[in-house]
């Protein structure tokens, strides 16, 4: 089994460190992709379909909230799984995620091994 995963952060070194964190999935057969803010993410996600998303939830352009609710509410996207990285452990945060239809909520820093693991449940890797 293999999948697509798209890693969105409008930070480039948080980017890297998600890339270098999930690397050995590659070798089970999963693509990654990255995106750098909420719209190019958004365009990824139509035009990719990626299986699981990590999405950075501050970002330019469209927040992660905003992306979320965008890819919940197209039923062409049923399939996508959205994971929200957040720098904010918040409440009020993992509630507005709930609202816009998160799958799983990632609170920063994150500990890259808990990263890839949450990453192949996801992805059915092994």
């Amino acid at each position: 089994m293999s999948g697509t995963l798209l890693i969105v952060d409008d930070e480039p070194h948080i980017r890297t460190l998600l890339e270098q964190s999930l690397e050995e999935l590659e070798d089970a057969g999963v693509r990654l992709l990255s995106a750098v803010d909420g719209a190019e993410a958004l365009a990824t996600i139509r035009s990719e379909r990626p299986d699981v998303v990590f999405l950075d939830v501050m970002m330019p352009r469209l927040n992660g909230f905003d992306v979320c609710a965008a890819v919940k509410s197209d039923p062409r996207l049923s399939g996508v799984t959205v994971v929200l990285l957040t720098a904010k452990g918040q409440e009020v945060d993992r509630q507005r995620g709930d609202e816009v239809g998160a799958d799983l909520y990632l609170t920063k820093p994150f500990d890259p091994d808990d990263l890839l693991a949450t990453a192949e449940r996801l992805l059915g890797v092994h």
